[in-house]
């Protein structure tokens, strides 16, 4: 009898980094389901609660990013990461992996730098448009590298790029939902138009900020409606606001049933991460973005772009916010030629295969 394939999955820190690794994860077992999976993340990180909901076990490593800004938590920086090298060098010698995968973020560089040093092979995933720092390092010993977006070669050498796409879990689009069934969740009225405003599960201050800035745009409007998901961190702050209270307007902490949330949306407000623009493929869309200005290299930007670029969605800078938040999607909602033009353009960047694609490769990976 065969021994089983080992896999470890590094890397994580947010849910952008994590939800698409627990996707590949998912993938593998389904091709392969006695495959042996074990993850490792950052100490503290996202990741170290949802891996372990996902059935897989995890380990943590005591390491974080280094800051661009002078800070004192820069002194920590390379006791973190000689220490983090010598646990992965453990967990590696320990687990016995026959591929490692890096999905980007703090932990996938020790134990990436420890598996291809101990001639272990190496599949990386960039999520967005704008390779992250990690990702670039790693890159020169990985043997395949996946991305999202063309024109990538620009980060990585072109002959180890696989252009697969973001992975997201099949069980959120595997679910048939009745619109009917949508609007009651919310308490919505399915005769108006849906704008879903959202910054992430933990809120954005700009967008937060801009829609208590619209309470009047929104009450002139009678034929909209608004699910606005203001972040645990801010519900406190703008539950009161005169855009919550008024009739029209959903607020949540959060939403947990996002399937329900953009079934019902006729236009999307949100960030650009990675992880949300592969939904928005995935479900045809149409949607404005308003990147984060605090990430990497301003990568959430170049991701709106490869979007708008291709008459795919509408970028409004985040500065603009409060000017543009209501009035860009009460705009859009009243040319249904761009919005069916968006929805169509966005649908064709889709690519529902790209778990099962980067299993498959990693799979090959293993069995060489």
């Amino acid at each position: 009898m065969s021994k089983p394939t080992k896999i470890i999955i590094s890397g994580g820190g947010t849910g952008g980094h994590v939800f698409p690794a627990i996707a590949i994860a998912d993938a593998v077992k389904q091709l392969d389901p006695s495959a042996q999976i074990l993850f490792v993340g950052a100490q503290g990180k996202i990741e170290m609660e949802k891996v372990p909901k996902a059935g897989y076990p995890i380990k943590g490593l005591w390491i974080s990013g280094f800051q661009r800004k002078l800070s004192l938590k820069n002194l920590l920086f390379p006791v973190k990461l000689a220490w983090s090298l010598l646990r992965s060098w453990f967990i590696v010698r320990s687990f016995k992996p026959d591929v490692a995968v890096g999905v980007g973020g703090y932990a996938s560089g020790p134990l990436l730098e420890v598996a291809t040093r101990r001639g272990i092979p190496a599949l990386i995933q960039e999520q967005n448009s704008y390779a992250g720092v990690t990702n670039k390092l790693l890159a020169k010993r990985a043997n395949k590298i996946c991305v999202a977006y063309d024109h990538m070669e620009k980060f990585f050498p072109a002959d180890k790029l696989i252009e697969t796409g973001n992975p997201v879990r099949k069980d959120f689009f595997a679910k048939v939902i009745q619109k009917r069934e949508a609007y009651m969740h919310f308490g919505l009225n399915p005769g108006l138009k849906t704008i879903f405003v959202f910054g992430g599960s933990l809120g954005a201050a700009s967008i937060n900020k801009a829609m208590a800035a619209n309470a009047d745009r929104i009450a002139h409007d009678p034929e909209v409606q608004v699910i606005w998901q203001v972040g645990k961190l801010y519900y406190e702050q703008y539950k009161d606001s005169a855009t919550a209270l008024h009739e029209r307007v959903r607020l949540l902490p959060f939403v947990d049933r996002m399937d329900l949330a953009y079934e019902v949306a006729d236009v999307v407000v949100c960030r650009a991460g990675a992880l949300t623009i592969s939904e928005l493929c995935l479900l045809g869309q149409a949607a404005i973005l308003i990147p984060s200005p605090n990430v990497a290299e301003d990568h959430q930007t170049q991701n709106a772009m490869a979007l708008t670029d291709k008459e795919a969605a509408i970028l409004v800078p985040d500065a603009e916010a409060s000017a543009k938040i209501i009035a860009s999607a009460q705009e859009l909602l009243a040319d249904p030629d761009r919005l069916a033009r968006l929805s169509g353009n966005v649908k064709k960047l889709a690519k529902p295969d790209a778990a099962d694609t980067i299993a498959e490769e990693v799979l090959k990976l293993a069995r060489k």
